[in-house]
């Protein structure tokens, strides 16, 4: 059986190189990224820092906020943090095959793992700002305000295996579809755009109740994941439901992207 699809069926031999290959280029990725800028690790907080400040400006500032809870920069950047490792991974993956195509080509590890690396790299990325989200709870606790570490912390494991596995599979469909359909790139960008707004970021997924679209917003996977995130600090944003929603849609988006990529591999190999 060819390389391409032998991460699916023959798990137990490749394994070992499977891990150490991801590795391997996962962290080439790293320090490329890292050796050629000054600040380094600085970028990895930056935007979602800016974006957070932005957020907590207009509404805290310009606007009278109805939405999220007090301290709301820590409400923000648990939602932010882990949307930079979504939105990275997956527009990374628009030009997974494109940007190593002459690689991909002139290796025999399994083809899978050019998408694997983008959501284990991004995802590490996110693991380094955590430091961040931790650092302005402890500095709100110490402004007086009512936050402290819960006990559902305890379930951030679950959110990050549920939203890597939810990229991995989002990631296998999207990345061969846009090499036969270039346009997919372009509106992939749109649709995250899209799901910043309709994913509780700026907003949490109890704020919806009184409008009656809690139950409609819970469709969207990364509400339940989101949730857990933030439940780290105010566990009234953990909605069990949703969890479960969220985890049966990811079950389903890593088949779908299973399916597709062991059917497109082939001619994508042909076509980069």
């Amino acid at each position: 059986m060819s390389s391409d699809t032998d991460a699916f069926a023959r798990p137990r031999t490749g394994v070992r190189r499977y891990a150490r290959s991801l590795w391997l280029l996962t962290t080439r990725d790293l320090k490329v990224r890292y050796s050629t800028s000054f600040l380094g690790y600085v970028w990895s907080v930056l935007d979602p820092l800016v974006m957070a400040g932005i957020y907590f400006f207009v509404f805290t500032l310009v606007f009278q906020r109805s939405v999220g809870d007090d301290p709301y920069i820590v409400f923000l950047l648990s939602g932010l943090l882990p949307w930079m490792w979504f939105t990275g991974a997956i527009s990374d993956s628009t030009v997974a095959f494109a940007r190593e195509a002459k690689l991909i080509r002139s290796t025999t590890i399994p083809r899978t793992i050019w998408v694997a690396r983008l959501v284990l790299s991004k995802g590490i990325e996110f693991a380094f700002s955590l430091p961040v989200l931790a650092g302005f709870a402890i500095g709100a606790a110490l402004l007086g305000f009512s936050i402290s570490l819960q006990p559902e912390a305890a379930l951030f494991p679950l959110a990050i295996i549920m939203q890597a596995t939810l990229i991995f599979g989002i990631g296998l469909t999207v990345a061969p579809l846009v090499v036969f359909f270039r346009d997919l790139e372009r509106a992939t960008k749109l649709v995250l755009r899209f799901m910043f707004y309709a994913s509780p970021i700026i907003y949490g997924l109890p704020d919806l109740a009184p409008l009656g679209l809690q139950g409609w917003a819970a469709l969207n996977p990364l509400s339940g994941i989101f949730g857990i995130y933030r439940a780290a600090f105010f566990p009234e944003q953990l909605d069990w439901l949703a969890v479960g929603v969220s985890g049966v849609i990811t079950i389903v988006v890593l088949g779908i992207g299973i399916l597709v990529f062991r059917r497109t591999i082939r001619p994508v190999l042909k076509e980069i």
